[in-house]
């Protein structure tokens, strides 16, 4: 008979290898992948007409759900809005700059983060009592939840553009109505809003500058 500790051990090691076969399995991403991630994709300010179905929003989770978070705490929660009626809760939280391309952006995802992630860790972090170092810290819970739920919602925009979507975040809306009409009795809080869909690319702007590498970075 296998003992719990031995079955530990047995999932570490098959994890340990998966990592080392997926470096010799995949190679870097190359110019065009890289391109569709981040060096040409645009955020999108008008949408064609095709449908995000449901098969689509669940692929596109089930890869967001992968990238880390410290402690596997996973505080992202997202609402996906794709009907008329979903979209007519929304505008009234939105600026005014906002509201024709939520209107006909196939589908808006909500990013919000939950306070109450500490509640789940004996299922994500099961190992240890992580619960523990979020007991009577409301300061601590509110900065993990806020720091790695905008994580989950930047890792959202990058599986969505790798699935051949296109994104268009916003942060022009009033949190206090969004909360209140999406998370009203729980402990979720909006971060940010993200249009999806395939974008117009007749909508789109000139490319705004970036800082270069002596501006952003520095060598220690």
């Amino acid at each position: 008979m296998t003992s719990e500790h031995s079955l530990d051990e047995l999932a570490i090691h098959e994890a340990q290898q998966a990592a080392d076969e997926l470096h010799h399995r995949v190679t870097p991403l190359g110019e065009s992948e890289l391109d569709l991630l981040f060096l040409q994709a645009r955020s999108h300010n008008g949408w064609k007409n095709d449908a995000v179905s449901d098969e689509m929003l669940q692929s596109l989770y089930d890869i967001v759900k992968m990238g880390p978070t410290s402690m596997n705490c996973s505080p992202a929660r997202f609402v996906f809005i794709r009907s008329d009626e979903g979209k007519q809760r929304l505008l009234p939280a939105l600026s005014q700059g906002n509201i024709q391309k939520t209107l006909t952006a196939p589908a808006i995802v909500i990013i919000g983060y939950d306070l109450d992630f500490p509640e789940l860790l004996p299922q994500l972090f099961p190992h240890t009592d992580a619960k523990r170092f979020f007991v009577g810290k409301p300061e601590h819970i509110e900065l993990t939840a806020f720091r790695n739920g905008t994580l989950q919602g930047a890792y959202l925009m990058i599986a969505a553009r790798a699935l051949g979507l296109d994104c268009g975040p916003m942060s022009g809306f009033d949190h206090t109505i969004v909360d209140a009409e999406f998370f009203a009795g729980t402990a979720i809080k909006s971060n940010f809003i993200c249009a999806i869909g395939r974008g117009d690319s007749s909508k789109l702007f000139q490319r705004h500058p970036r800082l270069n590498f002596s501006q952003a970075c520095e060598l220690v």
